[in-house]
């Protein structure tokens, strides 16, 4: 029987599963893809949060929001 954890150094999800802040809040919103330009919440949410988090670019400037960004 080998010793140690069996699972050390592998990753926890598997690659390629993560989700962005902007991914959570379509779900959370359960929206489809062609309805974000559609959607007032989440445009609400993207103007709050352009700065520090990923919002396609495309969404951006449909909704205007496009301008200075803080790195």
């Amino acid at each position: 029987m080998p010793k140690g954890n069996p699972k050390w150094g592998k990753p926890e999800q598997p690659a390629g599963s993560c989700l962005t802040e902007f991914d959570k809040k379509c779900a959370e919103l359960a929206l489809m893809p062609d309805q974000y330009l559609r959607s007032e919440e989440l445009r609400v949410w993207a103007a709050l949060h352009k700065n520090t988090r990923y919002v396609p670019e495309p969404l951006l400037k449909a909704w205007g929001l496009t301008g200075e960004f803080a790195l």
